[in-house]
């Protein structure tokens, strides 16, 4: 008997690392009608010990900036406390290099470089993002959500 293995988020291979910007995190966080649904399975695959997700301290400011401007403390410090169970990357001497050279190759924004080059410093099996800058780059695979993923329920990141 041939029992095939369940499919994994965007086909990502058992016990790999990924790292994840901003946008997939906002919009699980905030349950975005159109574009939740595109990444809650890879939030489903971490929390059952599947794939690890990584974030940058980038992630980390620009999704606390949101709140913050709102007023909304207690919603920072609740995204902020979900937010540091997945591994935390801070930008490292490193990294800002590696960003310097991706900016100048790939013309990204500086928030953008520094998420690539985290990525590529952690040796990421792929780049999680919903930002078309990506559409160039190399070196390490860039996913933009399931494009198979079924409508489905939220999931509390909060």
């Amino acid at each position: 008997m041939n029992i095939k293995a369940p499919r994994l988020w965007a086909d990502l291979p058992k016990g790999a690392t990924v790292m994840v910007d901003t946008a997939p995190f906002i919009y699980v966080l905030e349950s975005h009608p159109q574009f939740a649904a595109q990444f809650l399975g890879l939030f489903e695959a971490a929390a059952q010990g599947d794939v690890t997700i990584a974030l940058s301290t980038i992630t980390l400011a620009e999704i606390l900036t949101g709140p913050f401007k709102a007023g909304q403390t207690a919603l920072a410090k609740r995204y902020e406390k979900s937010l540091c169970h997945y591994n935390m990357v801070p930008v490292s001497t490193p990294i800002a290099v590696l960003a310097a050279q991706l900016r100048a190759e790939y013309r990204l924004k500086l928030p953008d470089a520094l998420q690539l080059a985290t990525a590529l410093d952690i040796n990421a099996t792929a780049f999680v993002t919903h930002d078309r800058d990506f559409s160039a780059v190399t070196g390490v695979t860039i996913l933009m959500g399931d494009p198979i993923a079924p409508p489905r329920p939220t999931l509390n990141l909060g």
